[in-house]
């Protein structure tokens, strides 16, 4: 008998900003890991508007781990969850000016 495991939702937040931005984080625990997601990891963080993508980290199938940022997409380099968190947070202050 073949048991099919589900992702565990590991984090799920959004926040709206009082301009309308938005900042949601989704990121899943894979039942276990293989070649394009090696870390066992299912994520998608997104800031933008409900209009325009400003920043957004994915790994979605076929395209492994990358950044979108403005109209410019490039491959990054997932160390671990809390870099790949620090990392967007770092990108949200940039294009905020750091005012949270």
């Amino acid at each position: 008998m073949v048991y099919h495991m589900k992702a565990k939702l590991l984090l799920r937040n959004k926040r709206v900003y009082a301009d309308g931005a938005i900042r949601e984080m989704v990121i899943w625990k894979l039942p276990e890991a293989d070649a394009e997601r090696p870390h066992g990891l299912k994520y998608r963080l997104y800031y933008g508007t409900e209009e325009e993508c400003l920043v957004r980290y994915d790994n979605e199938r076929g395209k492994g781990d990358h950044r979108h940022y403005g109209d410019r997409e490039e491959l990054y380099r997932f160390l671990s969850v809390e870099k790949l968190l620090a990392d967007f947070r770092n990108d949200i202050d940039q294009l905020r000016g750091s005012d949270e």
